[in-house]
């Protein structure tokens, strides 16, 4: 009797998690005005598809191999880029970030920082986020790191 039930269960859990992966993937942003000068969204909300937890980027060189050791705009645009990347490993690209954490190791960088966010991201559907100023990395020559959830298409 009881391992009926369990498999009882354990169908409406398959069945229920079939109808959450095929809702429609949709966001919603809310944004104001000095989100829109500091590209972020006060709130996203999203129904329906896959969440892919992106862990804390950093670089120290590009994807030729090229030091960025001192270069905060080519560590951010090149994390911007390693995030696009393994977002394409799930059929998604950096538009499908709904939150982000952005450290950076000297506040003289994050007006430049939101500067170059805001080249990555279209139509004030800009992701959540914190930008927090930290005291040191495990290395030096780093001189940010952004950790981001994202929110793809299921199928």
């Amino acid at each position: 009797m009881a391992l009926s039930k369990l498999l009882s269960i354990v169908v409406l859990l398959s069945v229920i998690a079939g109808i959450v992966q095929a809702q429609e993937l949709t966001r919603e942003y809310v944004i104001d005005e000095r989100g829109r000068e500091r590209a972020f969204s006060r709130a996203v909300a999203t129904t329906g598809g896959k969440i892919v937890w992106l862990a804390g980027q950093t670089t120290t060189v590009d994807a030729n191999g090229n030091s960025l050791a001192g270069d905060f705009e080519g560590q951010a645009r090149e994390i911007f880029r390693i995030l696009d990347e393994r977002l394409a490993d799930f059929g998604g690209s950096l538009a499908d970030i709904v939150t982000m954490t952005v450290y950076i190791g000297d506040t003289r960088y994050g007006d430049q920082f939101v500067e170059i966010r805001k080249e990555h991201f279209d139509n004030d559907q800009f992701p959540s986020s914190a930008l927090i100023t930290v005291v040191g990395f495990a290395r030096p020559e780093i001189l940010l790191e952004i950790k981001a959830i994202a929110v793809v298409d299921a199928e």
